[in-house]
């Protein structure tokens, strides 16, 4: 795990919203087409059982998550509701209108409020997140301006280190080891 600075350790703490891009951060970034038995196309998606499990610690503990994706999917619609995200928006390349109706319904300010994302169209709400981080597969216009590059790619565990990450700089850590018998205090 990355040590982060001391200045995005505090800025990292005060985050009770994470929101993050699908396709490159949830996922691989892949588009895989099969048909149906009624010989329908379908998009299918691979998530990682790791994210999963640290989007649902992160909703035991406090800390709300959603996504804001420009395309839509059923299977994320699934995948979201299965994670326990309270915010689930899709088909909207410009993600500013969408960060601003989440944050006025979640009653937060910009810094309350992290973000990870890989690519372009997530830059204007990088910029505006508390908290900003993209995985190691991120376009490298987007690397320097996060707080935490991930060592994982999208869809291989890097939303599971951003959450690892909120969490310890929260003080909330010590509580999912506990709870698996990881260590005793």
């Amino acid at each position: 795990m990355t040590e982060l600075a001391a200045d995005v350790l505090t800025r990292a703490a005060r985050i009770r919203l994470l929101l993050m891009d699908v396709d490159g951060v949830m996922t691989d970034g892949l588009l895989h087409y099969s048909c149906n038995p009624a010989g329908e196309m379908v998009e299918t998606k691979a998530f990682n059982t790791q994210d999963g499990i640290a989007l649902q610690w992160a909703h035991w503990l406090g800390l709300e998550t959603g996504l804001i994706s420009g395309r839509d999917s059923e299977a994320v619609v699934t995948r979201a509701r299965q994670c326990k995200m309270k915010y689930i928006r899709q088909g909207h390349i410009e993600k500013i209108p969408i960060w601003e109706d989440i944050l006025a319904a979640a009653g937060l300010s910009d810094e309350e409020v992290g973000f990870i994302g890989d690519d372009l169209t997530d830059v204007p709400v990088l910029r505006r997140a508390g908290f900003r981080a993209a995985p190691a597969n991120a376009r490298p216009e987007v690397k320097p301006l996060v707080d935490l590059v991930t060592e994982a790619r999208g869809g291989d565990g890097a939303v599971r280190e951003v959450i690892e990450a909120l969490l310890r700089a929260q003080g909330k850590w010590a509580e999912i080891l506990r709870k698996y018998g990881v260590c005793e205090s």
